[in-house]
């Protein structure tokens, strides 16, 4: 009873951290993990983060696919590196590559007649790109706590930009090329449409885009396959760790030129004049961040022994068997003498008795012995039944010892009661209760106490003496 009730009492009384002592302790990691402790980094050093991702193009020009979502767009690639540019770390400098494809089609059935206005065209093309970059990137951190996971971030930047277009005007029948001729119908045929050549194959695109635009004569002076372009993006952060972000984000690419598709108002071929409008596209991207060089936001050392906050009871070896107090079944074991993993004297036999008290330690299991281990006799046992004369008050603590009238070897003794303490035993019994010493714990707590914290952990010490 009084080991369950030193569990229950030692928190309560000495108000240090709390450590969780098995039954069969782990070993010296207990201590060591108690010994460790994390504290926050205060003045962390923030390395460039690696972000990778794939998304989706969508093309807005004159030559452009009806319905477009990021859905149904061209496949392309994102590879960003980040860090912060300012003290407070509100934003970050990003430098990105991505690459793709831009693709668009147009369809109409007036082109037959021979309609000059763009809109009546046939067209479509296929550019492949490439664009490097640097834009700014802020998320809100004056506004959102900084244990938020989910965040919305906004940037705007810069990037240069490379574009190769092609356009699919042929396909290959038996071996020879033959280009696509749009009818009123709809369908695409290997002749122009006459209305007597009804007859006209059919055709179907093959989607290689084996022409170069550059190759059709618009009117249009060669120009160069690049381009400055201004890119804005919108999306959400989700941080998953302190080294582990989603992102999810659509970029809109305005930029300076309006070649890409090779349809601009520079254009001087009838029916084929852009508007004034310049080229743009967008980037419906998810990618994931790591941030694998920068330091830790919690730090873990050591700390040394005085700096920890606990009681000496908690990790002191009275007995020196090698077991903490605050685990040992067994407190006061005599020094030398081997002890079982509860602290406890190895009792081979287990009659009760500890080997290094027992006259025979290798009494029969479930025999009758006395204080000295050794077996009793028949008559030793019925004799020792007699009730005829009371026990004497010295003996009061002896009884017959079998395997199922102990649970763990323990030394009794009486203990007078301190001076000092002698006040808390409010029942005058000459021993100091459970309840009188959590009352004294009280009082002190309550101030209302003449204790100090050294009687405190003294009377702690006392109660479990008794």
């Amino acid at each position: 009873m009084l080991q369950k009730l030193k569990y229950i009492s030692l928190p309560l009384v000495l108000l240090t951290s709390v450590l969780v002592w098995s039954q069969e302790p782990d070993g010296p990691g207990d201590v060591t993990d108690y010994i460790k402790t994390e504290v926050e980094n205060i003045n962390p050093v923030y390395k460039p983060i690696i972000g990778l991702g794939i998304g989706t193009f969508n093309y807005f020009g004159e030559v452009r696919t009806a319905n477009q979502t990021p859905y149904n767009g061209d496949l392309g690639f994102r590879l960003n590196v980040a860090t912060y540019i300012d003290n407070n770390h509100y934003i970050r400098g990003n430098f990105f590559l991505f690459g793709g494809s831009l693709s668009g089609e147009q369809r109409s059935h007036r082109e037959y007649l021979g309609e000059p206005n763009l809109k009546d065209k046939n067209l479509n093309f296929k550019s492949t790109i490439l664009a490097f970059g640097v834009n700014l990137n802020y998320d809100f951190d004056h506004f959102i706590a900084a244990n938020r996971r989910l965040r919305p971030f906004v940037s705007i930047g810069a990037e240069i930009m490379t574009f190769d277009t092609k356009t699919d005007l042929l396909t290959t029948v038996e071996g020879a090329e033959v280009p696509y001729f749009y009818w009123s119908d709809g369908s695409i045929r290997g002749e122009a449409e006459t209305g007597s050549n009804l007859d006209a194959p059919y055709l179907f695109r093959d989607y290689n885009y084996e022409t170069d635009v550059k190759d059709i004569d618009l009117g249009l002076s060669d120009y160069p396959q690049y381009a400055f372009a201004i890119p804005v993006d919108v999306g959400l952060d989700f941080q998953v760790t302190d080294r582990v972000m989603f992102r999810v984000g659509t970029s809109l690419h305005y930029t300076f030129s309006d070649e890409i598709d090779h349809i601009s108002n520079k254009n001087t071929a009838e029916g084929y004049i852009g508007d004034a409008l310049n080229d743009m596209f967008t980037f419906s991207y998810f990618t994931i961040h790591l941030d694998l060089f920068s330091s830790d936001k919690t730090l873990e050392f050591e700390r040394l022994f005085y700096e920890l906050e606990l009681d000496l009871t908690l990790i002191g070896d009275e007995d020196g068997d090698g077991w903490f107090d605050a685990i040992d079944e067994c407190p006061g074991t005599p020094f030398g003498v081997e002890t079982d993993t509860l602290g406890c004297p190895i009792d081979s036999d287990l009659d009760g008795i500890p080997d290094y008290q027992d006259d025979h330690p290798n009494s029969r299991y479930g025999a009758y012995v006395d204080e000295r281990g050794v077996e009793l006799t028949e008559d030793e046992v019925i004799a020792s039944l007699d009730m005829s004369k009371a026990v004497p008050r010295s003996d009061i603590a002896m009884y017959i010892r079998t395997p199922d009238s102990y649970s763990n070897y323990r030394k009794s003794s009486a203990k007078e009661i301190p001076e000092k303490f002698k006040t808390l035993d409010i029942d005058n019994d000459g021993y100091i209760s459970f309840d009188e010493m959590m009352d004294a714990v009280d009082s002190f707590f309550d101030f209302e106490s003449d204790l100090n914290s050294n009687d405190i952990y003294e009377l702690n010490d006392f109660f479990f003496s008794q």
